[in-house]
């Protein structure tokens, strides 16, 4: 839902907000797509890769629910630097979950873009 801005600007952002946290799920599956990653590793792709920046405290829950979920597997690896490290993947549901949502977004995205082309291709009316 659109909330209109206040004079001095504020929950300007909030959509913004709002359209991030309803990707975020996709994302953290997306990202780990091509190999597993640890916690801190999902975090960088996410940043690196969609700009999305979230806080591990945010993450972790969702990981958690995912692999409940049956869409991810984990386990601790011991690491060089000598603490062990909580590695994720995808699991054949996981996959094919992530596939699922990747196409329904491109669709989404393809019908959004087509709207809003006369915004951002200049046609007036």
């Amino acid at each position: 839902m659109y909330v209109a801005n206040n004079s001095n600007g504020e929950r300007s952002q909030n959509w913004e907000a709002q359209l991030r946290k309803g990707c975020l799920e996709m994302a953290i599956l997306a990202s780990l797509w091509p190999e597993r990653l640890y916690g801190l590793e999902v975090l960088r792709a996410l940043s690196e890769k969609s700009q999305l920046n979230i806080a591990e405290g945010t993450l972790y829950p969702i990981l958690s629910r995912l692999k409940a979920e049956g869409l991810l597997q984990s386990e601790w690896v011991e690491s060089e630097a000598g603490h062990p490290r909580k590695y994720y993947w995808l699991t054949p549901a996981g996959r094919r979950r992530t596939r699922e949502m990747a196409t329904a977004w491109k669709d989404f995205a393809a019908n959004l873009s087509a709207l809003m082309q006369p915004i951002l291709g200049g046609t007036q009316r």
